[in-house]
């Protein structure tokens, strides 16, 4: 019988999770160290490896929950469904993950930017097999003049630049619109935009 973990252990784990997640999305990977991670969890850093071997252990268990996450706004895409309001429900799926979630982003475009050492196969395997499907829908409700002619896959890279944007860059924003808050107008204005683009 497999061994469950104690309420103790399951909180322990939760905060390195949460602190790794703190620490590697301001620092990135090559940036942080142990000792922070320990630190921000509020534990010794031989506690903290009890839980986890290694720094690169904390973040391939976060980058592994984060792509569960990030995937599941493009899955919920309905070939069945209103074109438009398919897309935009997406669009507002990505900009609501950028609201709530930013340090996620943060630490995904970091991975990135480091060349995605550590989730290249996932990237080049089920993430691309993913986007060639909801391409195809996508040129099907071309083909079926539902929208007008796009290219679904610049189409869905927009969506995540127009998106990631607002957690990615979140400093630079904020020194643009001062007091206001970014996502303020954010929806509407992207709403507004992909209508243009798609609406026949």
């Amino acid at each position: 019988m497999a061994k469950t973990d104690t309420r103790i252990q399951k909180k322990n784990q939760a905060a390195i999770m949460d602190a790794g997640l703190a620490v590697f999305s301001q620092f990135g990977f090559r940036g942080s160290t142990l000792d922070q991670v320990a630190e921000a969890a509020g534990l010794s850093k031989p506690n903290l490896l009890y839980y986890f071997r290694s720094k690169d252990a904390i973040y391939t268990a976060l980058l592994a929950k984060l792509l569960e996450n990030w995937l599941e706004p493009l899955r919920e895409i309905n070939a069945e469904g209103d074109p438009v309001q398919e897309l935009l429900g997406y669009a507002n799926r990505k900009l609501d993950m950028s609201q709530h979630y930013p340090r996620e982003s943060r630490l995904f475009a970091n991975e990135i930017i480091q060349g995605a050492p550590r989730i290249a196969d996932v990237l080049q395997g089920e993430l691309r097999g993913l986007v060639d499907e909801i391409s195809q829908v996508i040129n099907d409700w071309v083909a079926a003049g539902r929208i007008k002619s796009v290219d679904p896959r610049h189409l869905i890279f927009s969506i995540w630049a127009l998106t990631q944007h607002y957690a990615d860059f979140d400093v630079q924003v904020r020194a643009i619109l001062g007091d206001v808050d970014p996502f303020d107008g954010a929806q509407a204005y992207l709403e507004a935009m992909l209508r243009g683009l798609l609406e026949v």
